[in-house]
């Protein structure tokens, strides 16, 4: 593993004098220069002016309201999917829309995305206007479907289009190739709250909340939902997504939130109050993406939707148990994948640039997690596969930082133009599907395209960290300044830094994680750190005296004490 130093540019700063040197570098690290930058008020958001096809969408769905007309959401089976799913059904409900429905594939049955086959189904529900959200821009063929039928389709997404553009009424993507959105990170979740705003502010234009007596509603109530969706789907947390979900992270620690997001923390043990973004990533959206990956997203978007506590505690507490199976399934899949990767490095052969993985027993739902697990152990891009059906096999592919895995897979789709069966992304993950007797010939494909475009420093694995602490930052109220300057997330990593301690106490805990007593040699400062699911093979070693942790700041509170507690991200013997 190489610790590596992140690169601090040399721009004019400005920030206050009072503001912490350490905090300073930080930001700057991060492309952040003034506070202005800091600034995560709703009126700093974006202006949604250059977001193409949204005035269209926006008219469509008033023409549907005024007229009474049925309008049906057609969602995704991610967590980015059934915030998306809920953020529009609750918002519709509330601008007076008649009875407005969704209906999310199952991916055991359909697929990703508005299929043809989806299309059937939907058209039992006699919609006049479909909306797809955080899936639509590659579905060609499902749009021409559900226009043969008469209804009109506004396609909402934020995944990177391919060649050919479907025929909808309305496309709003801030990739689309004539949208000049300045941000092009917004999630599913962000581009169907802009959609929203815009339906209102057109029905505004028409008096219609004046004529029927509607209360003009406030789209910030709907931001609990837009930071969970942001944060669960791994988007760049750019300015304007940290303004979105501040703002939601806000609303949610003041209790606002969703009776089912609320539930969802307190079955993942987590205070509402002090909620931080990652809690969003780490424990609200896996309970969330569970549904969807082992059942039915249907449970988790009536989690979001449920307006009682009490309802909401039990679909929360269903969410919660098919999380824990998904992780048992989890974790027999990868002890496989790491059979397959030890047996390729005692063989001695060179480990594959692009790897692939694939087990006839494999669950679908949970390929793209082990896709995951496996990219952070090899430290380079993954396909895990799955079989959905004869000669059929379901991939989804995670990628590392310099490798944009949807342009590889287009790549080879263009060079082998056999061996993929359709294919779409982003830069980090991608799903695709191909025949099982292409299966051979496309893990070598995929390899020689990975080969290609890595280069070996690339598949070195680094951890980037914001340096060593000086004495006086080893503080609760600096350990504050840090969680203040959030929110932390995805190109916005959340600061971490490196350093040699000597090692006082260690000892496992809860069987898989290291607590430690550690030393800060040149203060002689005694902290407290803990490294969760830490290699029992290397650790406690009695060996060592020292260690160089990669850590992060954390206060740890307990029995009313507050704490200052290093999260280790990293150790070695020193």
């Amino acid at each position: 593993m190489r610790i590596q130093r992140r690169h601090v540019p040399d721009t004019p700063l400005h920030f206050p004098s009072d503001l912490s040197p350490t905090i300073c570098r930080i930001l700057q690290s991060r492309n952040v220069v003034n506070m202005d930058e800091l600034d995560y008020r709703l009126p700093r958001l974006m202006r949604p002016d250059t977001l193409f096809g949204l005035q269209p969408a926006a008219k469509i769905l008033a023409d549907a309201i005024e007229a009474g007309q049925k309008i049906l959401i057609v969602g995704d089976f991610d967590a980015d999917g059934a915030t998306s799913t809920s953020l529009g059904i609750l918002a519709l409900e509330a601008m007076g829309a008649v009875s407005p429905d969704y209906l999310v594939p199952n991916r055991f049955e359909f697929g990703y995305g508005l299929t043809p086959e989806i299309v059937e189904v939907a058209k039992e529900k006699e919609p006049a206007v479909l909306i797809t959200v955080d899936n639509g821009i590659a579905s060609i063929d499902g749009v021409l479907a559900a226009k043969s039928y008469g209804m009109k389709v506004v396609v909402t997404d934020h995944h990177l289009p391919g060649d050919t553009l479907p025929v909808a009424d309305a496309i709003v993507n801030p990739n689309h190739p004539e949208c000049g959105f300045p941000s092009k990170n917004l999630a599913g979740v962000g581009v169907i709250f802009y959609v929203m705003s815009a339906l209102r502010a057109e029905l505004n234009t028409r008096n219609w909340f004046t004529e029927q007596h509607i209360p003009e509603p406030k789209m910030a109530d709907y931001l609990d939902l837009v930071a969970l969706g942001t944060v669960a789907d791994v988007v760049p947390l750019d300015g304007n997504n940290r303004i979105l979900v501040q703002q939601g992270i806000k609303r949610i620690q003041a209790g606002l939130a969703r009776p089912g997001i609320l539930a969802l923390l307190e079955v993942g043990r987590r205070d509402y109050t002090q909620l931080k973004a990652s809690d969003l990533g780490f424990v609200v959206g896996p309970r969330l993406n569970a549904a969807g990956r082992l059942d039915d997203m249907s449970i988790g978007i009536e989690c979001l939707l449920a307006v009682h506590p009490h309802q909401a505690a039990q679909y929360a507490q269903q969410l919660d148990q098919f999380n824990r199976e998904r992780k048992a399934i989890e974790s027999d899949m990868k002890e496989q994948a790491e059979l397959v990767l030890e047996t390729l490095l005692d063989d001695e052969q060179d480990m594959p640039n692009g790897m692939c993985f694939y087990d006839a027993d494999w669950h679908q739902g949970v390929i793209g997690i082990l896709a995951s697990r496996m990219k952070d152990k090899c430290h380079r891009p993954v396909i895990a596969f799955a079989r959905v059906g004869d000669d059929e096999l379901k991939g989804s592919a995670r990628s590392i930082a310099g490798v944009h895995i949807r342009d590889a897979l287009d790549l080879l789709a263009k060079r082998y133009p056999p061996l993929l069966s359709k294919f779409g992304g982003h830069a980090m993950a991608a799903g695709m599907s191909i025949k099982e007797s292409h299966y051979d010939a496309f893990r070598l494909a995929f390899d020689l395209i990975i080969s290609e475009l890595v280069t070996p420093e690339q598949l070195e694995a680094t951890l980037l960290t914001d340096g060593p602490l000086a004495a006086e930052d080893f503080s609760l109220s600096f350990a504050e300044q840090v969680r203040l300057s959030g929110p932390w997330g995805q190109m916005f990593p959340e600061p971490c830094f490196d350093g040699v301690f000597d090692i006082l106490q260690q000892r496992i805990v809860g069987e898989k994680h290291l607590k430690l007593m550690v030393r800060e040699p040149s203060s002689g400062l005694l902290l407290d750190a803990i490294c969760f699911f830490v290699d029992l093979d290397a650790w406690p070693n009695d060996n060592a005296n020292q260690a160089r942790l990669v850590y992060k700041l954390d206060v740890n509170e307990f029995r009313g004490q507050r704490n200052l507690q290093l999260i280790v991200d990293y150790l070695e013997p020193a």
